[in-house]
């Protein structure tokens, strides 16, 4: 593929709807950890560590695999549009906020446009709820299984009742670490915001300050336990994504991995929500890693269902705050240089 053909530029309006669809990944707490670059031959997606969570992801491992799910969404909705993506994963050593570049090229015919995939992006929620009493055939685990395995991760799906009880139990004991944290239930309470903020998890105007106040002040880590441990054993699917390795490419891969499985998903009707709380507590891991009784580390804790009703999308910054150019870009590193002089 000649240099030209591959970076095809894309009308401004097309542009913005892609990176619309990018901005709508999920994240941890919703912090949206991501900025998008754009430049003359395609587009780069950084990290925006300013968004990081540093007691509950101190790696930044879920925030890189956030933005992986960025970086998914935006290959779909590029599809949809008419072009092909060529993405360079961690192309600049020198810079660690730079994770991926984006080149473009045009789509030729209709099969490549991912359709199902594109119209699953704005439909996809994190379903905190009870699912439906209703049982997920063995082949649609087999499509999920399939879809990590096309971006370089494994799908492993609990089977045995005891398996999944001692994962609900992990996921209670990860509850009462956190939660006995101060610092954890801090970094919790500062992401407890208004919708109209855009960001953070939703909580009623009139009613975060009290919200926050609680949660900073008390350890809840036995409720909160209890309710996920129940969750968890309730769930008609609980399974782990994970990926050979552990590092920052890893984390790319299963972004991707854990956005394309989650789509597939909703064209089975199915949503998903997070049970990462023995992933986040490292001495609670290798216990997971043990349980999943293979190699390689699980990077995601996923219970999956058919939901029983429908949920408002969760609020999203305007594609102004995350999109910027090489140009501004320069203007804010030097303006952040004279601050550190100053």
């Amino acid at each position: 593929m000649s240099e030209g053909t591959r970076n095809t530029p894309i009308p401004r309006d097309t542009l913005a709807a892609i990176l619309e669809s990018a901005t709508l990944a999920p994240s941890s707490h919703n912090t949206q950890p991501w900025r998008f670059e754009l430049g003359q031959t395609g587009i780069s997606l950084f990290a925006d560590r300013l968004r990081a969570l540093p007691v509950n992801d101190p790696d930044d491992r879920e925030l890189t695999i956030s933005c992986g799910c960025a970086l998914f969404n935006l290959r779909i909705a590029a599809a949809h549009a008419g072009f092909n993506t060529e993405c360079q994963l961690l192309p600049d050593p020198g810079d660690e906020d730079l994770l991926a570049t984006v080149s473009f090229s045009p789509v030729s015919g209709e099969e490549g446009r991912q359709t199902e995939l594109f119209r699953a992006i704005a439909r996809r929620r994190t379903y905190r709820k009870r699912f439906e009493p209703k049982q997920v055939p063995s082949e649609v685990r087999g499509i999920l299984e399939e879809s990590a395995e096309t971006e370089g991760a494994w799908f492993q799906v609990l089977e045995s009742e005891h398996a999944r009880h001692q994962v609900a139990e992990l996921v209670a004991e990860g509850d009462a670490a956190q939660w006995s944290n101060p610092s954890w239930r801090r970094e919790l309470a500062a992401w407890m915001h208004p919708r109209r903020k855009g960001d953070g998890l939703t909580v009623p105007g009139m009613v975060a300050p009290v919200a926050q106040l609680v949660v900073r002040t008390f350890d809840m880590g036995n409720g909160v336990g209890a309710k996920d441990r129940q969750l968890a054993d309730e769930s008609p699917v609980i399974s782990a994504l994970g990926t050979a390795g552990d590092g920052v490419e890893d984390w790319l891969k299963a972004g991707q991995a854990l956005e394309r499985v989650l789509l597939r998903s909703l064209g089975q009707g199915l949503q998903a929500s997070y049970l990462n709380q023995p992933i986040q507590v490292a001495v609670l891991r290798p216990k997971l890693q043990h349980l999943l009784g293979r190699s390689g580390f699980p990077q995601i804790l996923l219970r999956l269902g058919y939901p029983a009703t429908d949920l408002p999308a969760a609020p999203r910054r305007n594609l102004q705050e995350v999109v910027e150019t090489a140009d501004t870009r320069d203007i804010k590193a030097k303006q952040a240089g004279q601050g550190r002089q100053r």
